[in-house]
């Protein structure tokens, strides 16, 4: 019989804590997923949903005395990256994966060349001499579409546009051909053509160079265009995941139903008047109220509060994951049917 292929990465039960003066935030309570090879997943939801701790948590780089990962695996080519050292994840970061960090401007050092900062982190992580550092930069400059990439060598991070910034930040990225890139909110504070053209920057990288990408975002539009699957986000845990155009065609939990609303349509270009170019078709939908911050002791379904749906049971008991078609589930108590409400407590307890 033939073995299926493992999954490049595979996250299971991940839980990833902060310490505070209220008590433990939870920023990732038990999160699950796969990425395959040369797959893109989405990572959806609002600020403060902890899709960067996600990322950043396989990374290792959480970067703080008060936080830790309190438990599950991430498995990465079949090696668990919990259980490497730090000088083995560093052999890790870069050469087999890699991060565009969500602000260009601070990612970048602004005292050193874009050329220099290239360099360097070819010849820490591929052992190469200057010179040939130097010529993968400007490959990996030359592959992002930067024009004049050789001249842009000796620009300093404050001389290049936004998207030309952006586009050095994928260039870093890749510079060691890793096998997953995490974009954090990488079309965030770019205007809606720059966005454009490093969605299908991305895209040509996965297709060409056969790279996974986990997309992180808060924005359903660019997970339509460019993700396979979606993991949607909400204080910690994935709430919904599946194929993105199941889950586009038939949202099963309330807050992905929410996050849909909220992304602006415009009306038929025909119906516009000569003072009404742009304008919505009504008034922009919102979801009331934020994330919460989901401390050790919350009870009951984190979105309960905002939740146009909730029940009692909502805010008592903590939610059931629910199995749809081809791999679609939600974490939901109001998608229980009445009469398996009680089998289904019992299977997931």
């Amino acid at each position: 019989m033939e073995v299926s292929e493992q999954p490049l990465l595979e996250v299971a039960g991940l839980r990833t804590h902060f310490s505070s003066e209220n008590g433990i935030v939870k920023a990732v309570d038990g999160v699950d997923f796969t990425i395959e090879r040369g797959g893109i997943l989405g990572m959806v939801g609002e600020s403060g949903s902890g899709k960067s701790v996600t990322g950043l948590s396989i990374l290792g780089l959480l970067g703080s005395r008060n936080a830790k990962i309190a438990g599950g695996r991430i498995v990465f080519q079949g090696e668990d990256l919990l259980a490497k050292s730090p000088r083995e994840m560093r052999a890790v970061r870069g050469r087999r994966i890699s991060m565009i960090f969500q602000n260009a401007m601070t990612a970048l050092d602004p005292f050193f060349r874009v050329g220099d900062q290239l360099v360097e982190l070819i010849r820490l992580h591929q052992g190469v001499g200057k010179r040939e550092a130097r010529a993968k930069a400007l490959e990996a400059l030359e592959l992002v579409r930067i024009p004049e990439a050789g001249r842009r060598l000796s620009s300093y991070p404050h001389q290049l546009s936004g998207g030309q910034r952006q586009r050095v930040m994928i260039a870093l990225a890749l510079a060691c051909g890793p096998d997953l890139l995490i974009a954090d909110e990488p079309t965030t504070a770019l205007d809606a053509t720059v966005q454009k053209q490093i969605i299908e920057l991305l895209l040509d990288v996965n297709r060409e160079l056969g790279t996974a990408i986990m997309m992180i975002t808060h924005d359903f539009g660019v997970v339509a265009k460019m993700c396979r699957t979606v993991a949607v986000m909400y204080a910690g845990r994935i709430v919904e995941y599946g194929e993105v155009g199941t889950v586009l065609d038939a949202p099963q939990h309330p807050y992905t139903v929410g996050l849909m609303r909220s992304v602006p349509r415009l009306r038929a270009p025909a119906t516009y008047g000569p003072h009404e170019m742009g304008r919505s078709e009504r008034r922009l939908y919102q979801i009331e109220g934020a994330p919460p911050l989901r401390l050790t002791d919350a009870r009951g379904c984190a979105f309960a509060p905002r939740c146009p749906e909730a029940v009692g049971v909502c805010s008592t008991d903590e939610p059931p994951r629910i199995s749809f078609d081809g791999g679609h589930s939600a974490l939901c108590h109001q998608r229980v049917p009445e009469q398996d409400e009680a089998e289904v407590r019992r299977v997931s307890a």
